[in-house]
């Protein structure tokens, strides 16, 4: 197993007295808490924003994720701390990052440092609340965050010093991509200058939550423009049209994944070579850009 392990003595102690405590109702709530900053929560917040609720809030909203899914382990690949339950036999893995690879597998599962969850949260929530002035969305921006961070200590993939880093980072995305976006007249510069920022981690990350970001992050920044051009879907307040747009998007999405990993091997595809890493990149690009560039070609032919 390779990375640095430091932790403060205060981290453990919290972490074994919680999972002392809390039983299996604490694990299994916690692991609903940890849902609300994963993948496929912030694909359904994103794809309600997007293709149903407001087209240029979702952009907003999206660049914002993108950026942290992608910033977020390239920390993570220059500190290279490895998770609590490596080195503390008496912290469980309740909860792991890629339940379908070994648990030391440091490629599959990432490192430590920052919390991923933490950071999606911070910013997803926080974006919300940023672009639309609610009371609601403002508690939710605060509450959301700390119930992700929490989890991630309690089923002992993260010490506490991770969440609160993660937390920051995802602040500090928010801060200056929601000035960029509002200084920045050249939409297509912008996205290019992030994109080529992003790709320094080709050099050194080699972990597949950085693939899997830097492609949705290329199939996004190229779907945009695509999607102005020939595109022009408009959103809808019709509920039975936005639940089946919404549904028919997380279709494209997983059968596309799946679609792309069928001329690989299994074994290839789990090993952590760069040759497999850019297959995962291409692969994300491209379920990125047909799931928010083209999958939108279909509201065209809905009845008004």
């Amino acid at each position: 197993m390779e990375g640095i392990t430091f932790y403060f003595e205060w981290e453990v102690a919290l972490m074994e007295w919680l999972q002392s405590v809390m039983g299996d109702a604490g694990a299994a709530v916690a692991s609903v808490w940890s849902m609300l900053g994963e993948e496929m929560v912030l694909i359904a917040v994103l794809g309600f924003l997007y293709w149903v609720y407001d087209k240029e809030y979702g952009k907003y909203v999206g660049t914002n994720i993108l950026v942290g899914i992608v910033w977020n382990p390239l920390f993570k690949n220059l500190v290279l701390r490895r998770r609590p339950y490596f080195d503390n036999p008496t912290i469980k893995c309740l909860k792991p990052v890629n339940p379908d690879a070994d648990l030391y597998d440091i490629a599959a599962q990432g490192y430590s440092f920052p919390s991923g969850h933490s950071t999606n949260a911070a910013i997803v929530y926080g974006s919300l609340a940023a672009k639309k002035k609610s009371i609601v969305l403002r508690v939710l921006a605060i509450v959301l965050p700390l119930l992700v961070g929490v989890s991630r200590f309690m089923v002992g993939v993260h010490y506490p010093t991770d969440v609160l880093t993660g937390w920051l980072l995802g602040i500090l995305v928010i801060a200056v991509m929601t000035y960029l976006q509002s200084h920045v007249k050249r939409v297509w510069l912008l996205h290019l200058v992030l994109f080529l920022i992003s790709a320094i981690g080709l050099f050194y990350c080699r972990t597949e939550d950085y693939f899997t970001g830097l492609g949705l992050m290329g199939g996004f920044f190229l779907a945009m423009p695509f999607e102005e051009k020939f595109v022009r879907f408009e959103n809808t307040t019709n509920i039975l049209r936005g639940i089946l747009r919404i549904a028919g998007g997380f279709a494209v999405y997983l059968g596309l994944n799946t679609l792309l990993k069928l001329p690989f091997s299994s074994e290839f595809l789990e090993t952590a070579t760069m040759a497999a890493f850019m297959v995962r990149f291409a692969r994300y690009f491209i379920v990125g850009f047909v799931t928010l560039g083209v999958y939108p070609l279909v509201f065209r032919k809905e009845k008004a």
